[in-house]
């Protein structure tokens, strides 16, 4: 059956009509103003000039109002800033009326047409009464159109002024059918307090309340969670069938106000964050700034990264090497909306070409070089490896020795963890670049340093994009092992320590970062599948597909024989590795990368294990050649 009254209330009322409500309000401010002032008995001689009184103040009322534009606010979404525009208007209007009693007074007949107890009253009044019946009309809007019982339990976390935003936007949403359940605040001074109505309870009831209550959503509205506090939070959110959301940074608020779509699911990728990393930007600064600076691999996940962190420090020029046009378009368009003032300049072009490679170095004469371009995907490099040492191994030869030809004053490669005690092709690769640079170091005086980590959340090929994208289309979420693990670090973490650790380098080390808790992928998939909303062996299922050539069970970050000394910074170890003569480690890579002329792949892997004797194969065809 239709609702008249629904349907009126969900219809917005014109300007118009409010504009002259507002005015009504004010003539029956000024009367009640009158009555109450006379005691409800208005003299005769008080009402002789009441006409003009009346219309005196119409039209002052109406010219503030059609300034402050209070008419325009949408009733049924009154705000705290609809509020401020009353306030306003009602009171530079009453003081006009006080101006226009003062010159009645001293330049006419020396009397007040309006006694000022009057205009006080009806200054209170038109105050009150204008706000109140917006806010009457607001509430009944929210009821009628969304009645309370069918309104679903929210829970923001953080009682502080990101949350009463929060809850604003909330009220303010009324389609939205949501009602504020409670505030959860780690703030001990709070607990048991009410905000805007809503009571503020301690963190450890909250379980309480999602066991008693049904409850959609956990909204955290604190700007800086902990990790450690965030991932407490979701996996008590977890348990039960509510969902978790996350109030944007303030930066991100359009025209500085949140808005519900605004506030989004939370990302796995959040919960896997570490602390913040402390850097010793002045170093880094003193390093980068007015430096010309190569960048390979600039157009994927690490090196973008780096590019948007190097140019902080206002170098005197950036090179965006990559052979990926594409993206690297897409690069060049965000530098050219961000960073246009800055130096940089595009190049396009393939490591493994040395006539390229020499150009780029004979043109621009970089003083630093950081190398992130390089294959990584280990089934791939597994099924091909000699496009494997042609871009990680030679690609990594003509960089280094251009480098030490050009004077180069650092040269930071970007490795992995794969690249210890290598079980697959690309690990194995990675890890005769890193002996190549490394005794090419010995003899040069380009200073050549290597950082070392695990899987990069977000990065291309990693495993979380992956199951995302299975996870929107309804599943399976594939797994190789049910008891694989893998480290985790975020792109702008990693790309951070691989500043700090190659502005602190003297050449030679290889540093490696602390991971963190290495984190077993089925449990990863589990918790993705529930922050979607869905449940497992219900909605979607885990399908194990069985351990891919090359790919490890546990990933390691040292190799057996190697050890570790602490740097200045906690996160950041160096690997003191196995040292290799450059005359005999250059013959074997010469040899090496000529096999690739023969497309045989059994005897280049058979030549890579003759280079890293640890490079043991797992699950592939070349275990056989152990």
């Amino acid at each position: 059956m239709i609702n008249p009254i629904r349907i009126l209330f969900q219809h917005n009322i014109p300007r118009w009509i409010i504009f002259f409500i507002d005015l009504g309000i004010c003539s029956v401010s000024l009367i009640l103003a009158y009555l109450v002032r006379f005691n409800f008995s208005i003299p005769e001689s008080a009402l002789v000039d009441f006409p003009l009184v009346v219309s005196v103040v119409l039209i002052i009322r109406a010219l503030s109002f059609a300034i402050s534009k209070t008419y325009k606010g949408i009733v049924k979404h009154t705000s705290s800033k609809d509020s401020q525009r009353i306030f306003v208007a009602v009171t530079f209007g009453s003081l006009a009326f006080v101006v226009v009693n003062l010159i009645y007074y001293y330049f006419i007949n020396q009397t007040f047409p309006i006694p000022f107890s009057i205009l006080i009253i009806d200054y209170m009044s038109s105050l009150f009464l204008m706000i109140i019946l917006r806010v009457v009309f607001k509430a009944l809007y929210t009821e009628i159109v969304n009645p309370y019982r069918e309104k679903r339990n929210v829970i923001i976390f953080g009682a502080g002024e990101s949350g009463i935003i929060t809850k604003r936007t909330l009220d303010r949403d009324a389609g939205l059918k949501y009602k504020v359940l409670a505030f959860i605040d780690d703030d001990p001074q709070k607990e048991g307090k009410i905000l805007e109505g809503i009571p503020i309870v301690s963190f450890k009831k909250l379980n309480d309340l999602l066991s008693k209550n049904d409850v959609a959503h956990v909204i955290i509205s604190v700007q800086n969670i902990s990790p450690t506090r965030k991932k407490a939070l979701v996996e008590i959110c977890l348990n039960y069938t509510t969902k978790i959301l996350n109030v944007p940074p303030v930066s991100d608020w359009i025209n500085g106000e949140l808005s519900f779509k605004q506030i989004k699911k939370i990302r796995i990728e959040e919960l896997l964050e570490r602390e913040s990393i402390l850097l010793d930007v002045e170093k880094i600064k003193k390093q980068l700034t007015e430096k010309t600076i190569l960048i390979t691999g600039a157009a994927g996940s690490i090196g973008s990264e780096i590019v948007r962190q190097v140019i902080q420090f206002s170098p005197k020029k950036i090179i965006l090497l990559d052979q990926a046009e594409s993206p690297l378009y897409d690069m060049e368009m965000e530098l050219k909306d961000e960073y246009n003032h800055l130096g940089y300049e595009i190049v396009i072009g393939d490591i493994r070409n040395w006539e390229r490679m020499e150009n780029v170095f004979n043109s621009f004469h970089p003083e630093i070089v950081f190398h992130a371009a390089a294959y990584k995907h280990v089934p791939m490099m597994e099924n091909n490896p000699s496009e494997s040492i042609l871009t990680n191994v030679l690609g990594s030869k003509n960089l280094a020795d251009l480098a030490v030809k050009y004077n180069v004053e650092k040269f930071v490669m970007v490795s992995t963890d794969k690249a210890v005690n290598p079980t697959n092709v690309m690990g194995a690769s990675k890890r005769i670049a890193e002996i190549y640079t490394q005794s090419l170091g010995k003899t040069s005086t380009t200073k050549f340093i290597t950082t070392r980590f695990g899987n990069v959340l977000g990065s291309n090929g990693s495993v979380i994009p992956r199951f995302r994208q299975q996870i929107e289309n309804g599943g399976p979420v594939t797994i190789t092992h049910p008891e694989i693990t893998r480290f985790f670090m975020t792109i702008p973490e990693a790309c951070q320590l691989v500043l700090e650790a190659g502005t602190s380098g003297n050449g030679g080390e290889i540093f490696i970062f602390d991971m963190g808790e290495s984190v077993k992928i089925i449990d990863l998939a589990k918790k993705m599948i529930k922050l979607s909303g869905l449940e497992l062996d219900k909605d979607i299922k885990i399908e194990i597909t069985g351990l891919r050539p090359g790919e490890k069970l546990y990933e390691e970050l040292l190799a057996n024989e190697e050890n570790t000394i602490p740097t200045h910074h906690k996160q950041i170890l160096i690997a003191k590795v196995k040292e290799y003569e450059f005359t005999a480690v250059s013959e074997q890579i010469k040899k090496l990368v000529e096999s690739f002329r023969t497309q045989n792949n059994r005897e280049i892997v058979k030549q890579m294990k003759l280079l890293v004797p640890e490079f043991k194969s797992n699950n592939s065809i070349y275990e056989e050649l152990d």
